[in-house]
């Protein structure tokens, strides 16, 4: 799970954004989105795809498209080493997920992601200290804080989530989350940072929240005529 969810995404993903743009960076990375549900519905029998799940991804994934900007779609290029670098990290999301349901399901999430953090950063230990060497704490305090911030809340928090969500809703329900990212990436943008809110965002928006209503079904189910 290190590995898998740690070090290789998180590696691949940051040497790719260095290269190609952050809208498409973001559009590649709701890929997890899809290969978790492909994976998922490959490996185990309860969460096989449905046409409605399938619409559902792929509504959620048009959404997230629309509301970057579909000319970011238009410079996706496969021979891209970086494009590439983005989307097997997306694949490796995919595969941690269904890996972790597989085989840590009798764990806590409290020992899973602490076993998970801990051999990820003994893997990448090696290779922090030969790139940057020794770490440094001579550091600005509003610098601490937003480490502070991404260990506690967006790291250790994020994952005691993630395997309880895990286990309540399964690998391919879990990753679709990742839809997610880009639209919030936009508002605090737009909120934080003054970036302008562009229309297509909301129509993304609503495209996004219609695939997952999709997804979830059970608008669909209400309205269904009895037998």
């Amino acid at each position: 799970m290190g590995l898998l969810n740690n070090v290789l995404p998180f590696s691949l993903m940051a040497w790719g954004q260095l290269h190609i743009e952050s809208g498409l960076t973001a559009i590649l990375n709701a890929a997890t989105a899809i290969f978790g549900v492909l994976v998922a519905a490959a490996v185990f029998a309860d969460e096989r795809l449905s046409m409605r799940r399938a619409l559902g991804v792929s509504l959620g994934f048009l959404g997230v498209a629309t509301a970057i900007g579909l000319d970011a779609l238009a410079r996706l290029d496969l021979r891209s080493l970086a494009q590439l670098a983005v989307l097997a990290g997306a694949l490796s999301y995919a595969l941690a997920g269904a890996w972790a349901r597989a085989t840590l399901g009798g764990l806590r999430p409290q020992v899973a992601a602490a076993g998970m953090l801990t051999a990820s950063a003994l893997v990448m230990l090696p290779a922090a200290l030969w790139l940057e060497g020794l770490p440094r704490f001579d550091l600005a305090p509003r610098t601490l804080l937003a480490v502070g911030y991404y260990a506690l809340a967006a790291t250790a928090l994020a994952y005691l989530l993630y395997y309880r969500v895990l286990a309540m809703a399964g690998s391919g329900n879990l990753l679709v989350c990742t839809l997610l990212i880009a639209p919030v990436a936009i508002v605090l943008g737009a909120l934080v940072l003054g970036e302008a809110l562009r229309p297509r965002a909301f129509l993304g928006f609503a495209i996004l929240a219609l695939g997952l209503i999709v997804m979830d079904g059970r608008l669909f189910s209400r309205r269904a005529p009895p037998n």
